[in-house]
């Protein structure tokens, strides 16, 4: 379980392809301190198991599922991504529940400064929207985020300065894909009441 509050940006140093896995490498300082292999970070959101640790150096395989589903697909070497450890049981929970489990992808829309903070505008699929709520958590790229307002088809974010700066929300442009993950809460909520439906 992740809280959404990112604890570094690390730097992809490989990408190693075999048929449809990949092993992904990613340069870091600081969440490598106690990690050991086996253990569970968010990277970009998405819960992996460090299988290599290595100098600075941790190292994940990349299922095709987590390829196909993911904005992985489109990363490359040299990009940033968000890092954050596993909470540990008594830790403060200073974002929400997170899980590492992405639900979809997305696309910046538009970027635009407002005063010293900046308003972010997301493309949302028609069929997640019963699964965000205005003034609800969301998490982008593993980021805890509230959602600003909501649209037909598009949500927006607002974002401090420190949030913007200590993530990879500072590298993304119009265009730029990013992983997706809904409220838990709301997901289970979901499920009961579609349960309750078709009994």
């Amino acid at each position: 379980m992740f809280t959404g509050i990112v604890e570094e940006i690390g730097k992809i140093k490989e990408i190693k392809r075999s048929g449809k896995d990949a092993i992904l490498t990613v340069k870091c300082s600081k969440v490598i301190e106690g990690t050991k292999k086996g253990d569970s970070i968010a990277v970009n959101g998405i819960c992996l198991t460090v299988t290599n640790i290595k100098n600075n150096e941790l190292s994940f395989d990349l299922s095709f599922e987590t390829l196909n589903k993911t904005s992985f697909k489109y990363l490359k070497v040299g990009d940033f991504v968000n890092l954050e450890r596993a909470v540990k049981v008594g830790d403060r929970l200073g974002g929400h529940i997170l899980q590492g489990h992405v639900d979809t992808v997305s696309k910046v829309l538009s970027i635009k400064k407002v005063g010293r903070s900046y308003l972010f505008m997301f493309k949302l699929s028609p069929e997640f929207k019963h699964l965000v709520v205005k003034k609800g958590s969301i998490g982008i790229d593993g980021i805890s985020l509230t959602v600003a307002n909501l649209y037909s088809d598009s949500f927006s974010v607002a974002v401090i300065p420190t949030t913007f700066n200590e993530t990879t929300l500072q590298f993304k442009r119009p265009g730029t894909i990013v992983n997706l993950e809904f409220d838990l809460i709301g997901k289970y909520v979901e499920r009961i009441m579609e349960n309750r439906t078709n009994l």
